[in-house]
């Protein structure tokens, strides 16, 4: 099991839920190859509204802009391992925005019975 604690490295990246990859949704790619890169866990968040370079206004109240709703992945691990990752955002984000932040992690504990 992982271990994770003290200072870290964060990675968010804004997308489109219906941007692709290989007619696959670009965050189930993202968080498959993090996965398989050993770090420390990915999470997926739908956004209700949101706006990015486009400055077209997505939202869910209506039912006309409700597709392509913004997606943010997280994920946080070691500086070291994010910063090797990120070749792997330059090919799969080609629209959106991915950012780095310093954070500090209390506390990592998964299930016991996880496998």
């Amino acid at each position: 099991m992982t271990r994770l604690t003290g200072t870290a490295l964060r990675v968010t990246i804004f997308i489109g839920e219906t941007d692709l990859w290989h007619h696959k949704p670009v965050y189930t790619e993202i968080v498959r190859r993090a996965h398989a890169a050993g770090l420390a866990g990915a999470s997926v968040f739908r956004g209700i509204e949101g706006f990015g370079a486009s400055s077209l206004i997505h939202t869910q109240r209506l039912l006309s802009l409700s597709e392509n709703l913004p997606v943010a992945v997280v994920i946080v691990d070691s500086e070291e391992r994010i910063r090797a990752f990120l070749p792997h955002l330059d090919e799969l984000v080609t629209e959106g925005l991915v950012i780095l932040d310093d954070c500090e992690v209390i506390r990592y504990v998964g299930r016991e019975d996880a496998r």
